[in-house]
Parts: C-alpha cells; structure tokens; sequence
C-alpha cells in the first residue's frame, strides 16, 4: 500500500466512533513530560534532594532560533535534567518481533504477550495500545508496511500510528501543530509527503522532530558509563516524536545529551555543569562526525546551516 493508498483508506476509516476520551486537552509540555529525578545541590555541603521536583527548565523564544529551553537554576554534570514519554512511537519494521509494539522494551518472544503477529511486554502495555491498535487491526497494513520496508520509509510509520489515535479518539487532528514546522526542500520530502494536507502537515513535523531510539539497558549514574552505553547501543529499535525534547536546540557540542535505558521513555541528562539561565542543547547527529560531513547533514536532514561555537571554528 503506498502513502496515498493509506491516506485514502484513513479517510473511510475517519468516520468510526470513537471509543476513547482525548486525554492531550491541557498542558502538552507537563503531560508529555516528566519531573526532574537527580538534583544536585548549589551547596555541596547539603545533600540532595530525594523527593520529586518540577524540572529546573523554562522554554522561551529567542530571536535567532524560536523556542529554546533555558535552565531555571544549576544543573550538575551527570544529572537528569527530566525525562519524557512519547506522543507517539513505532518500532523500527526489524525489530517488531523483539520489541514491545507499544514501548519498544526488549522482550522474550516465548513469555511476552502476543496480538496478531506483534508483541507486547506486559498486559499494562497491552491495554494501554488500544489507543491505536483497536483501529490498526481493523485494516491490512501488510502491503504498506512491505511498501515502507522496501522503499526504507520510517516516519509514515509514525503518521499511521498518530492517525489511528486520532481515529479512535485518543489524541486531537492537530496534537502536533505546537512543534516546529518543517522548513524542508522539495528535494527532501519528495518520497514521503502527498497532496493530503493533514498528512502532509503531520509527516512534515515528524520529519523534523522525530528522535531514533536505540537503547543502552541497564542504569547509567556517571557521564563515562552513560557515554559507552550510548555507543555500544544496538541499532535503533524504532522511533518517536516528545514534546518537550522537540524544543531543545541544536549544537555539535552540547551540553546535553537524550537517552534511551530500557524503552520509548526518555531521560535528558547533563553532560556538564549548565549554569542558571543557559540554553540547554543537545545534539541531533552524530557530534563525532567531521565539520564537512556535519554540516551536510544538517543541512540536508534538517534544514538548517549550524553556527555553534565549534562549527563557527571550524572544527
């Protein structure tokens, strides 16, 4: 099935009674994000904090790049800045027998439980799917998958998913709309992107925004450790779209860094010493990468010519 293929039958589909209650009708930033879970404090004779606090962040809108997250206090090194659950998320085609089809944990194939050909971790998991694969089930997705597998499409993936929450009721038509729009060259979204307003709107956003997840099980405290697992890390096991994350800024050497421990729910990490009012970035490619290499990605991924500090040396 191809793009506008899916389109089409999404529109047949559109008008099934919906079974779920939207539960996105109020702050998208607090509902998609999590508290603050390591607190390191401005006085190292104190000890710190254990119980849950609101994450030491604001977002605001520069005049250089939009919105931006600035820190609202000190953050240590090594410290979770928050974490974030996904709007949405969908496991990479290979690895939908080895994940979770709703929080991309790894699983055991013998004691997860299965629904028609894809699995899930727990029951919880299970029910919580149903904001989409109630709908989901109720069409035959084989030839769209085979035309994504083939053509090595990843974000319909993720368009097919979101429209099958709004189907059902779960999420709103514009649930995405708050994120920054794709500035994006024909040449770029030629394969992905069709008449279809809502779609072409939807896919645009995740073009721009969407995070590959690849995991780093175990627990990580220290930046070294952290540092490894991000790049023993398996291939990504799928991808998915944050509210908050989306609003962090690019830089080829960040002061912040997103990662993946055991599924879809992101921790954002300090990789060093952020003072108060300072833009919390991370970096959206691979930092190792050379200038060159860099800024063609960026340029052709993301639309965007870099002017970080080392970018801007030449570094």
């Amino acid at each position: 099935m191809s793009p506008l293929a899916f389109v089409l039958t999404l529109s047949c589909y559109r008008r099934w009674p919906s079974r779920f209650s939207t539960p996105y009708s109020h702050n998208l930033l607090v509902l998609f994000s999590s508290t603050a879970t390591t607190i390191t404090p401005p006085n190292g004779n104190e000890s710190p904090s254990s119980g849950p606090a609101p994450p030491p962040i604001r977002v605001a809108l520069t005049e250089s790049t939009g919105r931006a997250v600035f820190a609202t206090r000190r953050i240590g090194a090594g410290d979770t800045i928050h974490t974030a659950k996904p709007i949405v998320s969908h496991p990479s085609l290979s690895a939908i027998t080895t994940v979770c089809y709703f929080c991309l944990k790894k699983i055991n194939a013998v004691t997860a439980s299965q629904s028609q050909g894809v699995y899930f971790c727990s029951e919880n998991c299970k029910e919580s799917s149903k904001v989409f694969y109630d709908v989901e089930k109720k069409a035959d997705w084989l030839a769209f998958d085979d035309y994504c597998r083939t053509q090595g499409l990843k974000y319909p993936l993720l368009v097919k998913r979101l429209a099958c929450m709004v189907i059902s009721g779960a999420a709103p038509a514009g649930i995405l709309d708050i994120l920054q729009p794709a500035n994006l060259t024909q040449g770029m979204i030629l394969k992905e992107v069709l008449t279809k307003q809502w779609y072409t709107d939807v896919l645009a956003r995740i073009r721009i925004n969407a995070f590959r997840i690849e995991l780093a099980a175990g627990v990580y405290e220290d930046l070294l450790s952290l540092a490894s697992a991000s790049i023993e890390a398996e291939a990504a096991v799928g991808n998915a779209i944050y509210m908050l994350p989306s609003f962090y800024n690019h830089d080829c050497d960040p002061n912040t860094h997103i990662v993946w421990i055991e599924n879809a729910d992101a921790k954002l990490k300090a990789l060093r010493d952020i003072d108060e009012g300072e833009e919390l970035r991370i970096c959206y490619i691979d930092a190792s990468m050379s200038y060159d290499a860099r800024e063609s990605l960026l340029s052709q991924g993301f639309g965007f010519k870099c002017n970080c500090l080392r970018c801007m040396s030449g570094d």
